[in-house]
Formats: structure tokens, sequence, C-alpha cells
């Protein structure tokens, strides 16, 4: 399975800083006996790994060569490799980097890299046949992608960052078949290109006849790209809960790739 994580974004809602967002130090771990601090992109990495990724592309920028520096060639049982977006241009156009990457026989994820979400394990719930999306409940869900589904889990709209989502469940990361990926790189296309944000695209696809699944697995989801998000995820974090988890991750990956 491969894992997208898009991060070519400027992260304009939190600099200044002095390297990419996606490294900005959260929480930490102790490798080796030594508390170190972790870069947030970091938890979306494990959480694609738990979710079954054993490749993951990084979409970064030109000038985020830090990113691929930090994780380099690998990270725990995955394989990681890098795609250039030459400017930032969307959601949809960083995704799409990846498609020489992606056989139709593939099954895709993609996250979010300045995201903290729980459980850990969420992704896994996603079935890998069809579209589906892992949602969370959140207090403000205007200020994300709030998905509204039928009574049967399936997807009627995606409602990005609106005055009245109607949902209190937004999307923080989802899954579909390599087929699927491909054939909504085509409708962007045939768009003109004109969709910056995923849930414009998946309500045209979904307007086509397309389908999708919602599956409430999550029950926390913060955004750290804000300094509001970011305190947050400093406070929940603080208290070291997360660490035997990760422990757990880095010395099964050391263990299969030994």
């Amino acid at each position: 399975m491969w894992g997208i994580i898009p991060a070519a974004g400027r992260g304009s809602r939190i600099q200044p800083l002095a390297f990419s967002k996606e490294l900005l130090p959260v929480g930490g771990h102790t490798p080796d006996d030594t508390q170190r601090p972790r870069a947030v992109s970091e938890y979306l990495v494990e959480r694609l790994i738990r979710g079954g990724a054993d490749r993951i592309c990084f979409v970064i920028s030109a000038d985020k060569c830090d990113i691929l520096e930090y994780f380099g060639g690998r990270f725990a049982s995955a394989d990681l490799v890098y795609a250039v977006q030459a400017r930032p241009a969307g959601l949809c156009d960083a995704i799409f980097r990846a498609h020489p990457l992606i056989d139709t026989g593939d099954t895709v994820a993609v996250g979010l890299p300045d995201t903290v979400w729980f459980p850990q394990s969420a992704l896994a719930t996603l079935p890998d046949e069809v579209l589906s999306f892992l949602l969370f409940p959140v207090d403000r869900p205007e200020h994300f992608d709030a998905v509204l589904l039928d009574e049967h889990g399936s997807v009627l709209e995606i409602r990005v960052k609106q005055a009245e989502p109607g949902s209190p469940w937004i999307w923080g990361a989802f899954k579909m078949p390599g087929s699927t990926f491909h054939a909504l790189r085509e409708l962007w296309y045939e768009r003109r290109c004109a969709d910056e944000y995923f849930g414009t695209l998946i309500n045209a696809y979904l307007a086509q006849g397309g389908s999708a699944r919602g599956i409430k697995a999550g029950t926390a989801y913060i955004d750290v790209g804000t300094l509001d998000g970011y305190r947050a995820a400093m406070t929940m974090l603080s208290g070291g809960h997360e660490q035997p988890a990760h422990d757990s991750v880095i010395r099964d990956g050391a263990q299969r790739a030994s």
C-alpha cells in the first residue's frame, strides 16, 4: 500500500519558522533511553504504517530539502520516496504528483502531515476496495471539510470550510484503490485542474455516479498548522501517553528490516 503525504505547502498560518512546518517539534520519544523531540509529520507516517502502508511518498516543494534530510529513504518498515510540486497549487495537485508511482492494483492512503489524530490504528478500519474517508468529530467543523453521510454511511457531500457544515464529522485521512486514484486524476484534468480542494473534486465525482464511504472511527483530531492547534497538541501529548505505541512501531520496523 502507498501512503501519500502532501507536504509542499508554505505553512503560512504558523510562520515564520526556520524550517518546514512538517518538522515542527511536537511531543517527544525516547529512543536509546534519550528523550528527543518528534517532528509533527512523524505521527502521520506512523499512522500510515499502522494502516498498512509499506511505501510512502512525500510530495514536497523544491525548497523543502530539510524533510528529505530528516526522514531519508526509510522510516520503520516503510520505504520513502519524494515527488516535487513546483509551486503550491492545492491539495489535488499535490496528491496527484504521486501518480507515476501508483499502479491500478495498489491501495492508496492519504493524510495531512500537520495533524495529530487518534486512535493511531484508525486507518486500518477503512476498506481497501472503495474510496473511503476516516472521519473525526470536531467542535468547529466549519474550519474543516465536513462530510455528510446517508443512513448507510455513504458520502452524500463534502462541505469545504462552509459556515453551515451540516455535520460535526470531518475527514482526516482517506483510502482508495489505485484505479480510483487514477479515475479521480482524470476527472480533475477534465475539470481543467480547477479543484484546489479534494472535497470539491469528490463532489463532482459523486455527481457523476461515483461512490464513497465515511467511517466514523476517529476520536480526536488536532490541526497543528495553527498556533492554537500547536498548543492543543503539546498539551495533549505532554503526558507522553503515546510513547509506548511509537516505540512499538520503531522496534517492529527495525526487526523486519534487519
